[in-house]
Order: structure tokens, then C-alpha cells, then sequence
């Protein structure tokens, strides 16, 4: 279940309990949907919620987008009843709230093998704790299935009693634990969401840092945060240009027999065209979902 090139530059928050929002999600640019039972759904709506989330995921129509159906935690009485439905209906992830431990993460596993989930739904957690920041590598390496954190920035703040500020000072240390954790073991890692939905300019800054740091994307709350969104953390037409030219380079300099080469002046080894060859494969998968 390691990272792969598949885009996760926006992904989206949905109510589970809006079945109108799920329907109109269909011809959004998102690259993955999260259709929520947790904090967007009213306790005396929860099951309403989990039959019309499983019966979207079921019924399809979405095309490429990647479907997380996010549950209840596990210390709630929806838990269970969530996790057996979004096991059934096969999305292509779980997103479980608040982790703290890898034996939630273990528990989390074990459940889903014995109610069926296919080996394609991986395991996403949410980090949004102190002491799920606090045991991100641990976490971060509990299990095969997981794939993907996903930072709660909002709860984090909360229980920091930190502030919400421009340059997200108070959240840097959590964020960079949490980069460190999932490159270490090859997962995927999404950015919080940004709750000033008046504030353009502020969440394009908040999109850049989060690339600038080193996330894949980030979570969405509403769909005017999409294009944008995905314009910051794709890679420009110039960048891919370059990533193709370093890697042809390269290859010519191997079959000459050089370790090294120069490009436009710079030198360019190993480490350049990893990246090099990351940067195509993600604007590779990009064109296929648009296409």
C-alpha cells in the first residue's frame, strides 16, 4: 500500500448525510472524495448517512476519483457498524479519526479482514492528537494497508490551544513529524484543511506552503477550493519539461559510462533524477485523470 504517483493534490470533505452534494461531487476536478460520517453528520443522522455514503460508493459514477468513506472513531457506537458497511461497499480507503497507536491501527486491520474488505481498500488515518503526533512513526509503520495520513489541523489546534495564524508557526512541528513518518515508511500524506472560505489569496499561500513542505495535498472543505487547489500541487509544464530533459540526460551520461552529468549548468545526480522521474509519473497520472 506504499505512495504511488496517483494524485492526491485535492481531497475533499463531502457530508455523508447530503446525498444532493454526493451526486453534484461527480463532475468536480477533485482527485479524491472524502464522503464523511464523522463531524459533518449529527448523531440522529449517522445510519442515513452510512446507508446513502455506501450506496454512492457502490453505485459509482465517479470516475478516477479515489473514494475514502471516513468513519466514526473508534471509541463512538457508530464505529462498528460504519466499519462493516464501508468494508461491504469497497471504497478504496477507510479513513479512521484520531488515531494515537498503531494497535488502534493493527485493530483497525483485523476488523476489516474479518468483514471482508478487499485488499484494494487501503487504511487512512487521521492525525489530529498530540499523542498521534507524538507516535507518528509508529503509526506510520503498523501496517501493510496503511496509506495515507491525514492531517487535522483544526482538532490539533484545539487541543494545543494553539492559534490559527497565517504562517501556521504553531503547526509546523506537528506537520513536520508527521512528513518525516510517512516518507520513512512510503505513505502518502494530505495537508489540513483552510477554513476562511472568503480568503483566496490566503488559501493559495496555505496550498503553497503545504508543497513547499513536502505534502502530496491537501483536504478541502468546499468545492471552490478545488482548481486552485490542484494548480499549486501540480507540477508545471516547465518542471515536467525539465524532469524529462534531466532524465535523458542522465540515462545517456550511464551508457557513457559517467555517474554524473551537467545540466543547464548544474550538476545533476542520483537523488535529481528520483526526483526527476517523480515529478513525470505524478503529471503523467494527472493527465490520465483528466483524459
Amino acid at each position: 500500500m506504499a505512495a504511488t504517483a496517483r494524485p492526491r493534490r485535492s481531497v475533499l470533505y463531502m457530508p455523508g448525510s447530503n446525498a444532493r452534494a454526493q451526486e453534484k461531487a461527480k463532475s468536480l476536478p477533485a482527485d479524491g472524495l472524502i464522503l464523511d460520517l464523522e463531524d459533518a453528520v449529527a448523531p440522529d443522522a449517522k445510519a442515513t448517512a452510512r446507508e446513502q455514503v455506501c450506496a454512492s460508493v457502490r453505485g459509482g459514477g465517479y470516475g478516477r476519483k479515489e473514494m475514502i468513506i471516513r468513519v466514526n472513531g473508534l471509541d463512538t457506537p457508530w464505529f462498528h457498524d460504519d466499519l462493516a458497511a464501508a468494508c461491504a461497499a469497497a471504497p478504496d480507503a477507510i479513513l479512521v479519526p484520531k488515531i494515537e497507536s498503531a494497535r488502534q491501527v493493527t485493530t483497525v486491520e483485523d476488523l476489516m479482514r474479518r468483514h471482508g474488505a478487499p485488499g484494494s481498500t487501503a487504511i487512512w488515518c487521521m492525525m489530529e492528537t498530540p499523542l498521534g503526533i507524538l507516535h507518528a512513526e509508529e503509526i506510520a509503520g503498523s501496517s501493510p494497508r496503511l496509506a495515507c495520513l491525514v492531517m487535522g489541523t483544526s482538532d490539533l489546534t484545539k487541543d494545543l490551544h494553539a492559534l490559527h495564524t497565517p504562517m501556521r508557526l504553531p503547526m509546523l512541528p506537528s506537520l513536520g513529524i508527521c512528513l518525516l513518518a510517512a516518507r520513512a515508511f512510503g505513505l502518502a500524506i494530505v495537508d489540513g484543511v483552510y477554513l476562511d472560505l472568503q480568503n483566496v489569496e490566503g488559501f493559495r499561500a496555505a496550498c503553497q506552503q503545504g508543497l513547499e513542505l513536502g505534502f502530496d495535498g491537501k483536504t478541502l472543505i468546499h468545492p471552490s477550493q478545488v482548481e486552485p487547489c490542484n494548480e499549486v500541487f501540480a507540477p508545471s509544464a516547465a518542471d515536467v519539461e525539465q524532469a524529462r530533459k534531466i532524465i535523458a540526460a542522465f540515462a545517456e551520461a550511464q551508457r557513457a559510462g559517467k555517474g554524473v552529468v551537467v545540466v543547464d549548468g548544474k550538476l545533476i545526480e542520483n537523488l535529481h533524477v528520483d526526483n526527476a522521474k517523480r515529478l513525470v509519473a505524478l503529471a503523467d497520472a494527472i493527465a490520465g485523470m483528466n483524459g
